[in-house]
């Protein structure tokens, strides 16, 4: 025989249910004020994405229109540079999202610390394995593109220098995967996903992506703007490399751009990874 609870069954006083209220509207007012001094980045956060996409098709695409060329399909325009928006996510995304959960309360970074390598081997080898696995994801891309496409509107791609092809993407693969350990490593783990969102967002609709950074010189000064996006020297050799018969960046620029900022980016990311694994 089961006995009601005198607790639930006896109904509060009038006193309490007016603390209960004042306390609800209290929590209320706080959520609202933290609410409020973060607005500026929550209404960023949000605004942000849509002002890029507005920012690319409605402003970019039609001041460049007729840098396109009317007979090259989109497809083929978009083919070089989905490829490397993809390489770039997933080399980030599998070397931020472990490093996150090893740098955490449980510091599991310190199970790798005892291997039998120096430290900056370890932050080497993480670089090394979400480059693969970046790699291995284009291959996911490239059927995707070939066959979802309207009539008549396949991509035409050509490859002329298979080496150099392959040295691109090796470059672009380790350049995403550097700036995915520095960016583990120099934001907080609370704060990293909204701020990899933004960042990608920001990297894909300047990146070269949907149109050739060649067509941009209707538009002098995004062209340079772009120049600061590690993306774009990702989507432009391959541009070069799988569409040649589009305007694209030099190789020399492409390729001197890829290699001084792996170097540059690896330089800093394998720093911070020590003094995070060794404070």
């Amino acid at each position: 025989m089961t006995t009601a609870n005198p607790i639930a069954a006896t109904p509060r006083p009038l006193s309490s249910r007016r603390a209960a209220r004042h306390a609800y509207l209290a929590l209320t007012m706080r959520d609202l004020h933290v609410l409020g001094r973060n607005l500026p980045a929550l209404l960023t956060q949000v605004g942000l994405q849509p002002l890029l996409f507005t920012f690319a098709f409605a402003y970019v695409m039609p001041s460049i229109g007729s840098g396109l060329g009317g007979a090259t399909s989109f497809s083929t325009i978009l083919l070089p540079g989905l490829i490397a928006s993809t390489l770039t996510l997933q080399s980030i995304m599998s070397v931020t999202g472990p490093l996150a959960a090893e740098l955490g309360p449980g510091r599991e970074i310190t199970d790798r610390a005892l291997a039998p390598l120096p430290v900056w081997a370890l932050g080497l080898q993480k670089i090394t394995s979400s480059a693969i696995f970046g790699l291995v994801s284009t291959l996911v891309v490239v059927p995707i593109v070939w066959l979802v496409h309207a009539p008549g509107n396949a991509p035409r791609a050509h490859i002329d220098n298979w080496p150099l092809l392959l040295t691109t993407l090796v470059l672009s693969a380790l350049l995403a995967s550097t700036l995915g350990l520095l960016l583990g490593t120099a934001v907080d783990a609370s704060a990293f996903g909204p701020l990899l969102g933004l960042l990608l967002a920001a990297a894909t609709m300047l990146g070269c992506v949907y149109y050739p950074w060649t067509a941009l010189h209707p538009i002098r000064w995004v062209q340079v703007l772009t120049l600061a996006n590690p993306l774009v020297y990702m989507s432009e050799g391959l541009r070069a490399n799988l569409t040649p018969s589009i305007g694209h960046m030099p190789t020399w620029a492409y390729l001197t751009a890829l290699t001084l900022g792996t170097a540059a980016l690896g330089y800093l990311a394998l720093r911070r990874f020590a003094r995070r694994v060794q404070p």
